[in-house]
């Protein structure tokens, strides 16, 4: 990590974080342009857009000059994630991925379960794909920045993919046996890929991060369930709590990604999990900000369990209000020139003086 000041100072608060013991203040990441000038490469601009995303050799040199333009503050990481979109899981397993300007998407191609075999197949086009991505930034990183494992949707997300949201949720009734069975099988395909992905980004850096930008010595990732949102408390506790807990057993450290209000329901089941060492709350598009739930955040508290925020700096005083800065890992932004970034460091040193053990 050589575009930082002081990596251990940032490992040793990381730790502490992770740990609860941060009785200072939370934990804060903004990053803001830098005044350096970064190193220039001549680089070809994509013609088509499947070239925007499968132009790798474009893409990390592009991530190399983007991180070493900016200040990072606090316990900011200069990360490169890998990314070809949130079903990249799906398309190792057999789903075909078109590409947009921001995202991409599967197909479903999961007819009949019965004949559907999971398997890490080494020979899928997708898999090679996002392998090659991850090794090219490594070898550019060297050791300057950190690079995530992709984004990794295993579950019953990973059979969202295959089957499609309606689909899945007909099966839940018409062939919930089956279902069971097929998300620890996804499972078994989703630890082959992170440990794979894990060991080739282990080649230059200590422990591991991911989108999430939170870092850990060991293996961390984020766990997840977006289909949650769409089944009963029931559902869960069937479906989703048992492969959830492996995955939890899987990794050494993990968050669970809650997102939007609809999957608030399941919230007392993810607390209860011993597992799960933490949340990350997103009320989602068109909802008020993190500050705006303070019940919900609380309750995250009262359970022990680690907070991963993103929010606006107009958000610090009511969150120093409702929070203690224990576990809570703040993700801001706003910031436009350095001495803002540092400036908002300093204004959470401030609001949350005295308010931890």
């Amino acid at each position: 990590m050589n575009l930082l000041k002081n990596p251990e100072e940032i490992k040793r608060r990381w730790l502490e974080c992770w740990a609860m013991e941060n009785h200072e203040r939370p934990l804060v990441c903004v990053t803001a342009p830098s005044e350096k000038i970064p190193r220039r490469y001549q680089l070809r601009q994509p013609e088509t857009l499947e070239e925007r995303w499968l132009d790798f050799d474009c893409i990390v040199k592009s991530a190399r000059m983007t991180l070493e333009n900016r200040h990072y503050a606090g316990e900011s990481l200069p990360v490169f994630n890998p990314n070809l979109g949130p079903d990249i899981f799906g398309a190792i397993l057999g789903c075909d991925i078109s590409f947009g300007l921001q995202t991409s998407w599967c197909d479903h191609p999961v007819k009949d379960w019965q004949s559907f075999n999971p398997r890490y197949d080494r020979e899928n086009p997708w898999l090679k794909k996002i392998i090659q991505l991850t090794e090219m930034a490594v070898a550019e990183s060297r050791g300057d920045f950190l690079v995530g494992v992709t984004d990794i949707h295993p579950g019953m997300d990973g059979l969202v993919s295959l089957r499609g949201p309606q689909e899945l949720c007909y099966d839940l009734y018409d062939c919930p046996e089956i279902i069971e069975d097929m998300t620890f099988r996804l499972f078994d395909v989703m630890t082959q890929f992170y440990n794979e992905l894990q060991a080739i980004t282990a080649r230059n850096q200590e422990g591991s991060i991911c989108w999430m930008h939170a870092w850990h010595p060991g293996r961390w990732y984020v766990t997840s369930c977006d289909f949650n949102c769409m089944v009963s408390n029931e559902d869960f506790r069937r479906f989703i709590r048992p492969e959830l807990r492996k995955e939890t057993d899987f990794f050494d450290a993990n968050l669970f990604h809650l997102d939007g209000p609809g999957a608030l329901t399941q919230l007392d089941d993810l607390l209860a999990e011993p597992g799960i060492n933490g949340i990350q709350w997103v009320p989602g598009d068109g909802n008020p900000p993190v500050s705006a739930w303070p019940q919900v955040l609380q309750k995250c508290q009262a359970a022990g369990k680690i907070l991963h925020l993103s929010a606006r700096p107009e958000e610090l005083p009511a969150l120093a209000e409702i929070l203690k800065p224990e576990g809570v890992m703040l993700m801001l932004g706003g910031a436009g020139t350095s001495e803002q970034a540092d400036a908002l460091v300093k204004q959470v040193e401030t609001l949350w003086r005295g308010k931890g053990k």
